[in-house]
């Protein structure tokens, strides 16, 4: 299967998955998410395929957000829909998988790039990683699971500070609050993340997908957690803030937000 976005590569038990779209730092639009929910799709059942390894091309980003222009005049409705589709075609699709995704983080994850990070079942960064959930600087919230993974992970009060300030932390900070497993110099980021691949991959896959599902079973409680972050993503997108702060960032400038909602 032929992809405009992502290319594939095969190592023995291994795939790599690498969103390819560096002039927009491999930031993620609808073409990139249907293309690779097919990729998952396909080496989900691809028998040779034990473990699926997910990173950005070049260092400066895994993903650096969602396509600003895409979506910046939905209205609610449409905002809705677009995160409902999006975790369901792709984030809570990667979270179920029974075949193990590991995502290796170059550079930026920011917005739905962390938010594809962390459904990923775990995550190594590179040293010059940056992680966060600048939503709200745009007049919206995390419309992805940013919301619901992120304190699963990070805690509450670590989670509402990174999505209510907007701010960015670096790679040894998001070790110390747990949203990545390793951090290693970005040269040995890929090697370090086929060698754990390389272990995972020897062991009983069937056994694998079990473990998999019983640790996500765990954390299936929060439904409606997920069911309000949709409604409310759509939300913002009627309100003057929402308005105000795309457009400013389309435009290079900074948001004035009035709290008009």
């Amino acid at each position: 299967m032929d992809f405009e976005n992502i290319l594939i590569d095969k190592e023995g038990y291994i795939a790599i998955i690498t969103i390819d779209r560096p002039k927009k730092l491999n930031a993620l639009n609808r073409i990139t998410i249907s293309e690779l929910h097919k990729a998952f799709a396909q080496l989900e059942n691809d028998r040779e395929i034990r473990v699926i390894i997910l990173t950005g091309s070049g260092e400066k980003a895994f993903v650096a957000g969602a396509d600003i222009s895409e979506f910046a005049g939905f209205s609610p409705a449409q905002g809705e829909q677009l995160a409902s589709e999006g975790q369901e075609l792709l984030f809570n699709f990667v979270e179920n998988l029974s075949t193990p995704v590991i995502a290796a983080i170059n550079g930026f994850a920011l917005g739905g790039g962390l938010e594809l990070a962390l459904s990923c079942h775990f995550r190594i960064a590179s040293d010059n990683a940056k992680l966060g959930l600048p939503e709200v600087s745009l007049g919206v919230i995390p419309g992805y699971g940013g919301t619901q993974r992120l304190p699963q992970l990070a805690g509450r009060g670590k989670a509402m500070e990174m999505i209510v300030t907007g701010a960015m932390i670096d790679a040894k900070e998001a070790e110390r609050y747990h949203l990545v497993n390793r951090v290693v110099p970005v040269e040995e980021l890929l090697d370090l993340s086929i060698k754990i691949a390389g272990r995972i991959a020897n062991n009983s896959p069937v056994a694998i997908s079990y473990a998999i599902k019983a640790v996500n079973a765990g954390f299936k409680n929060n439904a409606l957690g997920f069911a309000t972050e949709i409604e409310s993503f759509g939300a913002c997108f009627g309100t003057e803030d929402f308005r105000e702060g795309t457009t400013a960032f389309l435009e290079k400038r900074k948001a004035k937000f009035t709290g008009t909602r």
